[in-house]
């Protein structure tokens, strides 16, 4: 329901702006068996359309490649635990990654890499940056030496969708907002590859019964078990203080400043 939520939220800013809606499989991580033909069906089942070619991330790893070729990046051995436990860095924000590969001379980087894969991270030059949002206004989040390649040779998210956006021209990013914070850093490293960052709008979340986020474990949350689009459809739309059958029946009155803001908790869950 919160994906579909949020689906229905993004074909709206587009379609009302009179942008094409795009769709993006983000598999570059984990993926379920079965997975992306379920999650495309449902988008049709509730009257989505998207305009092709439909992308799928794991089959792009030569762009991101050559995407981090232009950046100023170094090799990074710490694991999880050492950065959570490592002492910040003077002049760095609460959370900022430490620092401590950056400096590593080309002896300890070899002693480091006999043991340990390394992860890349980009050496970032600013602590801080600006973006705009269609419902937050300008906001300004952290911004550290964020890892591009992960020590297992996967891309990372915040890689992967900046150059994504930028080689499909998109110039809106509708998505929860708890990847708000995750923006600046976007925008950040789109400036680096010379691109423009796209206008982001995000969203209130979908939550569970116990105020957290929406979970499988909460029960009936999938298009299927809430009774299909007949039920769901009314169901999101209302959510949203819209009227209309079809998505396309909700454009007329869709207005972004008219959205609420708080988290929607997903009635009928115990």
């Amino acid at each position: 329901m919160g994906n579909l939520r949020t689906a229905l939220l993004a074909w709206l800013f587009a379609r009302s702006t009179g942008r094409d809606f795009l769709l993006r499989i983000e598999d570059l991580d984990r993926v379920v068996p079965g997975a992306q033909a379920r999650q495309l069906a449902d988008l049709a089942a509730i009257g989505l359309d998207w305009e092709p070619p439909l992308v799928r991330q794991s089959e792009r790893g030569a762009r991101y490649a050559a995407a981090v070729a232009d950046l100023d990046t170094y090799e990074c051995f710490c694991t999880r635990r050492e950065i959570l436990t490592a002492p910040s860095a003077p002049h760095t924000p609460d959370g900022a990654y430490p620092g401590t590969c950056r400096n590593l001379t080309p002896a300890e980087r070899a002693e480091r890499r006999a043991t340990r894969p390394a992860a890349l991270r980009l050496r970032a030059t600013e602590s801080a940056f600006a973006v705009h949002d269609v419902l937050y206004g300008e906001y300004t989040g952290l911004v550290d030496d964020l890892v591009i390649r992960r020590n297992d040779g996967t891309w990372a998210y915040n890689l992967a969708v900046v150059v994504d956006d930028a080689a499909q021209g998109v110039d809106q990013v509708v998505r929860g907002d708890d990847l708000l914070s995750s923006a600046p850093r976007q925008a950040y490293l789109a400036t680096l590859l010379g691109h423009r960052p796209p206008l982001y709008a995000h969203v209130p979340m979908v939550l569970g019964p116990s105020g957290a986020r929406l979970a499988k474990r909460d029960g009936a949350v999938t298009l299927a078990e809430r009774g299909g689009p007949g039920v769901v459809l009314p169901e999101l739309a209302a959510s949203l203080g819209l009227l209309g059958d079809t998505p396309r029946d909700m454009l007329d009155a869709f207005e972004p400043a008219a959205l609420p803001r708080e988290p929607w908790r997903l009635p009928g869950l115990t």
